[in-house]
Protein backbone atom coordinates (compact mmCIF):
# COMPACT_ATOMS: atom_id res chain seq x y z
CA UNK A 1 0.00 0.00 0.00
CA UNK A 2 1.34 3.43 -0.97
CA UNK A 3 0.58 5.10 2.37
CA UNK A 4 2.53 2.40 4.25
CA UNK A 5 5.59 2.90 2.04
CA UNK A 6 5.42 6.66 2.43
CA UNK A 7 5.06 6.43 6.21
CA UNK A 8 8.02 4.03 6.41
CA UNK A 9 10.28 6.24 4.27
CA UNK A 10 9.28 9.35 6.17
CA UNK A 11 10.03 7.61 9.44
CA UNK A 12 13.50 6.67 8.25
CA UNK A 13 14.16 10.24 7.13
CA UNK A 14 13.12 11.67 10.51
CA UNK A 15 15.06 9.16 12.59
CA UNK A 16 15.63 11.64 15.43
CA UNK A 17 11.92 11.90 16.28
CA UNK A 18 11.58 8.14 15.96
CA UNK A 19 14.40 7.62 18.46
CA UNK A 20 12.84 10.14 20.84
CA UNK A 21 9.53 8.26 20.91
CA UNK A 22 11.31 4.91 21.25
CA UNK A 23 13.39 6.28 24.12
CA UNK A 24 10.22 7.35 25.93
CA UNK A 25 8.81 3.83 25.55
CA UNK A 26 12.01 2.13 26.65
CA UNK A 27 12.43 4.42 29.65
CA UNK A 28 8.99 3.39 30.95
CA UNK A 29 8.79 -0.25 29.79
CA UNK A 30 12.19 -1.56 30.92
CA UNK A 31 11.74 -0.76 34.65
CA UNK A 32 8.23 -2.26 34.53
CA UNK A 33 9.50 -5.40 32.81
CA UNK A 34 12.26 -5.79 35.39
CA UNK A 35 9.80 -5.33 38.28
CA UNK A 36 7.36 -7.79 36.72
CA UNK A 37 10.09 -10.34 35.99
CA UNK A 38 11.56 -10.14 39.49
CA UNK A 39 8.12 -10.46 41.05
CA UNK A 40 7.49 -13.57 38.94
CA UNK A 41 10.90 -15.08 39.67
CA UNK A 42 10.87 -14.57 43.42
CA UNK A 43 7.22 -15.59 43.84
CA UNK A 44 7.60 -18.69 41.65
CA UNK A 45 10.72 -19.69 43.59
CA UNK A 46 8.83 -19.40 46.89
CA UNK A 47 5.87 -21.33 45.48
CA UNK A 48 8.22 -23.96 44.08
CA UNK A 49 9.92 -24.32 47.44
CA UNK A 50 6.55 -24.75 49.13
CA UNK A 51 5.37 -27.30 46.56
CA UNK A 52 8.64 -29.23 46.93
CA UNK A 53 7.40 -30.23 50.39
CA UNK A 54 4.19 -32.27 49.85
CA UNK A 55 3.23 -31.70 53.49
CA UNK A 56 2.16 -28.17 52.54
CA UNK A 57 -0.72 -29.68 50.54
CA UNK A 58 -1.68 -32.17 53.26
CA UNK A 59 -4.82 -32.06 55.39
CA UNK A 60 -5.18 -34.50 58.31
CA UNK A 61 -8.23 -35.01 60.45
CA UNK A 62 -7.48 -34.41 64.14
CA UNK A 63 -8.33 -36.83 66.93
CA UNK A 64 -10.11 -40.14 66.55
CA UNK A 65 -13.57 -40.62 65.14
CA UNK A 66 -15.57 -43.48 63.69
CA UNK A 67 -16.25 -42.98 60.01
CA UNK A 68 -17.92 -45.41 57.64
CA UNK A 69 -17.10 -45.85 53.97
CA UNK A 70 -20.37 -44.11 53.12
CA UNK A 71 -19.23 -41.01 55.03
CA UNK A 72 -15.87 -40.65 53.31
CA UNK A 73 -16.94 -41.91 49.86
CA UNK A 74 -18.17 -38.47 48.63
CA UNK A 75 -14.69 -37.03 49.21
CA UNK A 76 -13.22 -39.41 46.64
CA UNK A 77 -15.07 -37.55 43.87
CA UNK A 78 -14.07 -34.02 44.89
CA UNK A 79 -11.96 -32.55 42.05
CA UNK A 80 -9.83 -30.43 44.40
CA UNK A 81 -8.54 -33.58 46.15
CA UNK A 82 -5.42 -35.05 44.53
CA UNK A 83 -5.10 -38.01 46.92
CA UNK A 84 -6.97 -39.41 49.90
CA UNK A 85 -6.57 -42.40 52.16
CA UNK A 86 -8.34 -43.35 55.42
CA UNK A 87 -6.42 -43.54 58.71
CA UNK A 88 -6.42 -45.77 61.77
CA UNK A 89 -6.46 -44.61 65.39
CA UNK A 90 -3.45 -42.48 66.29
CA UNK A 91 -2.40 -44.66 69.23
CA UNK A 92 -1.87 -47.63 66.92
CA UNK A 93 0.19 -46.07 64.16
CA UNK A 94 3.63 -46.52 65.76
CA UNK A 95 5.56 -49.73 65.14
CA UNK A 96 9.07 -51.08 65.57
CA UNK A 97 11.14 -51.64 62.45
CA UNK A 98 14.23 -53.74 61.92
CA UNK A 99 16.04 -55.40 59.05
CA UNK A 100 15.12 -59.08 58.79
CA UNK A 101 18.64 -60.20 59.66
CA UNK A 102 19.51 -57.11 61.71
CA UNK A 103 19.73 -56.49 65.42
CA UNK A 104 19.01 -52.76 65.53
CA UNK A 105 15.38 -51.75 65.96
CA UNK A 106 13.79 -48.33 65.63
CA UNK A 107 10.30 -47.02 66.38
CA UNK A 108 8.66 -45.45 63.34
CA UNK A 109 5.38 -43.80 62.39
CA UNK A 110 3.21 -46.00 60.16
CA UNK A 111 1.53 -43.84 57.47
CA UNK A 112 -1.13 -45.04 55.00
CA UNK A 113 -0.30 -44.53 51.34
CA UNK A 114 -1.36 -45.61 47.88
CA UNK A 115 -1.08 -44.85 44.19
CA UNK A 116 -0.90 -41.13 43.54
CA UNK A 117 0.39 -40.20 47.00
CA UNK A 118 2.29 -36.89 46.55
CA UNK A 119 4.76 -38.02 49.23
CA UNK A 120 6.02 -40.71 46.85
CA UNK A 121 8.15 -39.77 43.84
CA UNK A 122 6.09 -38.86 40.79
CA UNK A 123 4.75 -41.96 39.04
CA UNK A 124 6.08 -44.34 41.72
CA UNK A 125 3.92 -47.23 42.92
CA UNK A 126 4.57 -49.78 45.64
CA UNK A 127 4.49 -53.41 44.59
CA UNK A 128 2.67 -55.96 46.74
CA UNK A 129 4.50 -56.46 50.02
CA UNK A 130 6.63 -53.34 49.54
CA UNK A 131 6.74 -50.21 51.68
CA UNK A 132 8.41 -46.82 51.43
CA UNK A 133 10.63 -45.62 54.25
CA UNK A 134 11.96 -42.19 55.18
CA UNK A 135 15.57 -41.26 54.55
CA UNK A 136 16.26 -41.01 58.29
CA UNK A 137 14.99 -44.53 59.00
CA UNK A 138 16.93 -45.93 56.04
CA UNK A 139 20.14 -44.33 57.30
CA UNK A 140 19.69 -45.50 60.90
CA UNK A 141 18.95 -49.12 59.92
CA UNK A 142 21.23 -49.16 56.86
CA UNK A 143 18.36 -50.09 54.55
CA UNK A 144 18.32 -49.77 50.76
CA UNK A 145 15.64 -50.50 48.14
CA UNK A 146 15.06 -54.25 47.93
CA UNK A 147 16.07 -54.93 51.55
CA UNK A 148 13.82 -57.16 53.65
CA UNK A 149 12.52 -55.82 56.96
CA UNK A 150 10.01 -56.58 59.68
CA UNK A 151 7.22 -54.40 61.05
CA UNK A 152 6.67 -55.31 64.70
CA UNK A 153 3.81 -54.08 66.88
CA UNK A 154 4.55 -52.40 70.21
CA UNK A 155 1.67 -53.85 72.28
CA UNK A 156 2.63 -54.52 75.87
CA UNK A 157 1.36 -57.52 77.78
CA UNK A 158 0.41 -59.52 74.69
CA UNK A 159 1.69 -63.09 74.64
CA UNK A 160 2.78 -62.66 71.04
CA UNK A 161 3.56 -59.64 68.91
CA UNK A 162 2.40 -59.21 65.32
CA UNK A 163 5.38 -59.39 62.97
CA UNK A 164 4.77 -58.40 59.35
CA UNK A 165 7.43 -59.11 56.75
CA UNK A 166 7.92 -56.37 54.15
CA UNK A 167 10.37 -55.21 51.50
CA UNK A 168 11.80 -51.74 51.00
CA UNK A 169 10.30 -50.55 47.73
CA UNK A 170 11.40 -46.92 48.00
CA UNK A 171 13.64 -44.78 50.15
CA UNK A 172 12.08 -41.32 50.18
CA UNK A 173 14.20 -38.22 49.54
CA UNK A 174 15.25 -36.03 52.44
CA UNK A 175 12.35 -33.89 53.59
CA UNK A 176 9.63 -35.96 51.92
CA UNK A 177 8.73 -37.55 55.26
CA UNK A 178 9.92 -36.14 58.57
CA UNK A 179 11.71 -38.33 61.09
CA UNK A 180 11.40 -42.11 61.01
CA UNK A 181 8.41 -43.17 58.95
CA UNK A 182 7.10 -46.17 57.04
CA UNK A 183 4.54 -45.61 54.27
CA UNK A 184 2.46 -48.73 53.65
CA UNK A 185 -0.88 -49.57 52.00
CA UNK A 186 -3.88 -49.00 54.25
CA UNK A 187 -4.46 -52.76 54.48
CA UNK A 188 -1.25 -53.08 56.53
CA UNK A 189 -2.43 -50.42 58.98
CA UNK A 190 -5.87 -52.01 59.16
CA UNK A 191 -4.23 -55.34 60.08
CA UNK A 192 -2.22 -53.67 62.84
CA UNK A 193 -5.37 -52.06 64.23
CA UNK A 194 -7.18 -55.40 64.18
CA UNK A 195 -4.33 -56.89 66.21
CA UNK A 196 -4.62 -54.13 68.84
CA UNK A 197 -8.40 -54.70 68.96
CA UNK A 198 -7.74 -58.34 69.98
CA UNK A 199 -9.03 -59.94 66.79
CA UNK A 200 -7.65 -63.32 65.82
CA UNK A 201 -5.20 -63.29 62.91
CA UNK A 202 -4.66 -66.99 62.16
CA UNK A 203 -2.50 -66.28 59.08
CA UNK A 204 -0.01 -64.63 61.40
CA UNK A 205 -0.36 -67.05 64.30
CA UNK A 206 -2.25 -64.58 66.49
CA UNK A 207 -5.06 -65.85 68.73
CA UNK A 208 -7.41 -63.13 69.87
CA UNK A 209 -10.65 -62.86 71.75
CA UNK A 210 -12.78 -62.08 68.68
CA UNK A 211 -12.94 -63.65 65.21
CA UNK A 212 -11.72 -61.39 62.39
CA UNK A 213 -14.84 -62.01 60.28
CA UNK A 214 -16.93 -60.19 62.92
CA UNK A 215 -14.93 -57.00 62.46
CA UNK A 216 -16.85 -54.07 60.93
CA UNK A 217 -14.78 -51.82 58.67
CA UNK A 218 -14.50 -48.32 60.12
CA UNK A 219 -12.07 -45.46 59.73
CA UNK A 220 -10.80 -43.05 62.33
CA UNK A 221 -9.94 -40.20 59.97
CA UNK A 222 -8.58 -39.33 56.53
CA UNK A 223 -5.29 -38.14 55.11
CA UNK A 224 -5.92 -35.80 52.17
CA UNK A 225 -3.77 -33.85 49.72
CA UNK A 226 -5.10 -30.79 47.91
CA UNK A 227 -4.53 -30.56 44.18
CA UNK A 228 -3.31 -26.95 44.36
CA UNK A 229 -2.13 -24.57 47.06
CA UNK A 230 -5.01 -22.28 46.12
CA UNK A 231 -7.48 -25.06 47.02
CA UNK A 232 -6.08 -25.80 50.48
CA UNK A 233 -8.04 -23.40 52.71
CA UNK A 234 -11.40 -23.97 51.03
CA UNK A 235 -10.85 -27.73 50.95
CA UNK A 236 -9.96 -27.84 54.64
CA UNK A 237 -13.16 -25.98 55.53
CA UNK A 238 -15.22 -28.23 53.27
CA UNK A 239 -13.78 -31.42 54.82
CA UNK A 240 -14.47 -30.16 58.33
CA UNK A 241 -18.04 -29.35 57.35
CA UNK A 242 -18.58 -32.68 55.58
CA UNK A 243 -17.14 -34.93 58.30
CA UNK A 244 -17.79 -32.78 61.37
CA UNK A 245 -14.15 -33.13 62.43
CA UNK A 246 -11.31 -30.75 63.10
CA UNK A 247 -8.32 -30.86 60.77
CA UNK A 248 -4.69 -29.78 60.70
CA UNK A 249 -2.90 -28.26 57.70
CA UNK A 250 -0.33 -25.62 56.80
CA UNK A 251 -3.14 -23.29 55.74
CA UNK A 252 -1.78 -20.20 57.50
CA UNK A 253 1.64 -20.44 55.82
CA UNK A 254 0.10 -21.16 52.41
CA UNK A 255 -2.43 -18.33 52.66
CA UNK A 256 0.30 -15.96 53.79
CA UNK A 257 2.35 -16.70 50.66
CA UNK A 258 -0.66 -16.53 48.34
CA UNK A 259 -1.69 -13.25 49.96
CA UNK A 260 1.78 -11.88 49.32
CA UNK A 261 1.39 -12.78 45.65
CA UNK A 262 -1.96 -11.01 45.44
CA UNK A 263 -0.55 -7.88 47.09
CA UNK A 264 2.42 -7.83 44.74
CA UNK A 265 0.09 -8.19 41.76
CA UNK A 266 -2.04 -5.28 42.97
CA UNK A 267 0.99 -3.09 43.56
CA UNK A 268 2.43 -3.95 40.16
CA UNK A 269 -0.93 -3.38 38.46
CA UNK A 270 -1.23 0.05 40.05
CA UNK A 271 2.28 0.95 38.93
CA UNK A 272 1.56 -0.32 35.42
CA UNK A 273 -1.63 1.76 35.19
CA UNK A 274 0.17 4.93 36.22
CA UNK A 275 3.00 4.16 33.80
CA UNK A 276 0.49 3.48 31.00
CA UNK A 277 -1.20 6.84 31.62
CA UNK A 278 2.15 8.60 31.47
CA UNK A 279 3.29 6.72 28.38
CA UNK A 280 -0.05 7.23 26.66
CA UNK A 281 0.02 10.98 27.32
CA UNK A 282 3.59 11.26 26.06
CA UNK A 283 2.80 9.30 22.89
CA UNK A 284 -0.41 11.23 22.20
CA UNK A 285 1.49 14.52 22.34
CA UNK A 286 4.35 13.05 20.33
CA UNK A 287 2.20 11.65 17.52
CA UNK A 288 -0.04 14.73 17.47
CA UNK A 289 2.95 17.05 17.19
CA UNK A 290 4.37 14.88 14.40
CA UNK A 291 1.18 15.31 12.38
CA UNK A 292 1.20 19.05 13.05
CA UNK A 293 4.83 19.29 11.99
CA UNK A 294 4.21 17.30 8.79
CA UNK A 295 1.04 19.08 7.71
CA UNK A 296 2.61 20.19 4.45
CA UNK A 297 3.84 16.68 3.68
CA UNK A 298 0.44 15.18 4.42
CA UNK A 299 -1.31 17.86 2.35
CA UNK A 300 0.96 17.04 -0.59
CA UNK A 301 0.13 13.34 -0.25
CA UNK A 302 -3.57 14.20 -0.16
CA UNK A 303 -3.21 16.16 -3.41
CA UNK A 304 -1.86 12.99 -5.03
CA UNK A 305 -5.34 11.53 -4.61
CA UNK A 306 -4.91 9.66 -1.33
CA UNK A 307 -8.29 9.75 0.47
CA UNK A 308 -8.65 10.94 4.05
CA UNK A 309 -9.17 7.45 5.48
CA UNK A 310 -5.87 6.27 4.06
CA UNK A 311 -4.16 9.46 5.14
CA UNK A 312 -5.22 8.69 8.69
CA UNK A 313 -3.14 5.51 8.44
CA UNK A 314 0.04 7.57 8.07
CA UNK A 315 0.51 8.28 11.83
CA UNK A 316 -0.86 4.84 12.72
CA UNK A 317 1.78 3.07 10.63
CA UNK A 318 4.50 5.23 12.14
CA UNK A 319 3.13 4.51 15.61
CA UNK A 320 3.30 0.76 14.95
CA UNK A 321 6.90 1.10 13.77
CA UNK A 322 7.71 3.02 16.95
CA UNK A 323 5.98 0.39 19.10
CA UNK A 324 7.77 -2.51 17.40
CA UNK A 325 11.21 -0.94 17.85
CA UNK A 326 10.37 0.08 21.43
CA UNK A 327 9.26 -3.42 22.37
CA UNK A 328 12.27 -5.14 20.80
CA UNK A 329 14.70 -2.79 22.51
CA UNK A 330 12.84 -2.96 25.84
CA UNK A 331 12.88 -6.76 25.98
CA UNK A 332 16.55 -6.80 24.96
CA UNK A 333 17.47 -4.39 27.77
CA UNK A 334 15.26 -6.35 30.19
CA UNK A 335 17.21 -9.51 29.33
CA UNK A 336 20.50 -7.73 30.06
CA UNK A 337 19.16 -6.25 33.29
CA UNK A 338 17.81 -9.64 34.34
CA UNK A 339 21.21 -11.27 33.85
CA UNK A 340 22.88 -8.55 35.85
CA UNK A 341 20.36 -8.86 38.68
CA UNK A 342 20.73 -12.64 38.65
CA UNK A 343 24.48 -12.36 39.00
CA UNK A 344 24.23 -9.92 41.91
CA UNK A 345 21.11 -11.03 43.81
CA UNK A 346 20.03 -14.43 42.45
CA UNK A 347 22.27 -16.75 44.46
CA UNK A 348 19.96 -16.78 47.49
CA UNK A 349 16.88 -18.10 45.71
CA UNK A 350 15.79 -21.69 46.51
CA UNK A 351 17.00 -24.31 44.08
CA UNK A 352 18.97 -21.82 42.00
CA UNK A 353 15.74 -20.47 40.50
CA UNK A 354 16.06 -17.52 38.07
CA UNK A 355 15.51 -14.11 39.63
CA UNK A 356 13.59 -12.54 36.73
CA UNK A 357 11.06 -14.58 34.76
CA UNK A 358 8.66 -13.52 32.00
CA UNK A 359 7.02 -16.40 30.14
CA UNK A 360 6.39 -16.27 26.37
CA UNK A 361 2.65 -15.98 27.02
CA UNK A 362 3.21 -13.06 29.39
CA UNK A 363 5.57 -11.39 26.90
CA UNK A 364 2.93 -11.74 24.18
CA UNK A 365 0.25 -10.26 26.46
CA UNK A 366 2.51 -7.34 27.39
CA UNK A 367 3.32 -6.70 23.72
CA UNK A 368 -0.36 -6.79 22.80
CA UNK A 369 -1.22 -4.35 25.60
CA UNK A 370 1.52 -1.96 24.50
CA UNK A 371 0.35 -2.13 20.87
CA UNK A 372 -3.21 -1.35 21.93
CA UNK A 373 -1.96 1.59 24.00
CA UNK A 374 0.14 2.91 21.10
CA UNK A 375 -2.73 2.57 18.64
CA UNK A 376 -5.03 4.39 21.04
CA UNK A 377 -2.44 7.15 21.37
CA UNK A 378 -2.13 7.33 17.58
CA UNK A 379 -5.90 7.59 17.14
CA UNK A 380 -5.88 11.31 17.98
CA UNK A 381 -3.11 11.94 15.46
CA UNK A 382 -4.99 9.88 12.85
CA UNK A 383 -8.14 11.94 13.45
CA UNK A 384 -6.12 15.13 13.00
CA UNK A 385 -4.55 13.84 9.77
CA UNK A 386 -7.93 12.82 8.36
CA UNK A 387 -9.36 16.30 8.92
CA UNK A 388 -6.58 18.10 7.02
CA UNK A 389 -7.73 20.33 4.19
CA UNK A 390 -4.87 20.23 1.61
CA UNK A 391 -5.77 23.55 0.00
CA UNK A 392 -5.93 25.41 3.31
CA UNK A 393 -2.68 23.85 4.55
CA UNK A 394 -0.79 24.70 1.34
CA UNK A 395 -2.19 28.24 1.29
CA UNK A 396 -1.15 28.82 4.91
CA UNK A 397 2.25 27.27 4.19
CA UNK A 398 2.73 29.60 1.23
Amino acid sequence: MLIVQLAWRDQLRDRFFLLCNVAVMVGILVPLLVLFGVKNGVYQALIGEMLANPANLQIDTAGNATLSEAEIAPLRDWPEIAFMTPKIRAQFDYINVRATEGRRMRAALLIPTGAGDPTLPSGAELAEGAVAISAQLAAQLDLAPGADLQLITQAEGRPRQLVLPARVGLVLPEGAAAGRAVLAPYAVLDLVEAFYDSYSLPEHGIDGTRPLEDRVTAYEGVRVYARRLEDLAALQARIESQLGLGTTAHTREVESLLGLGRKLNLALAGTAVLAAVGLGAALVLGFWSEVARKRLVLAGIALLGVPGRQLALFPVVQALITAALGLVLSFALYALAGRGAQAVFGQGLPGGAPLAVITPAQAAAISAAVLVLVLAAAAAAAWSAQRLDPATVLREGA
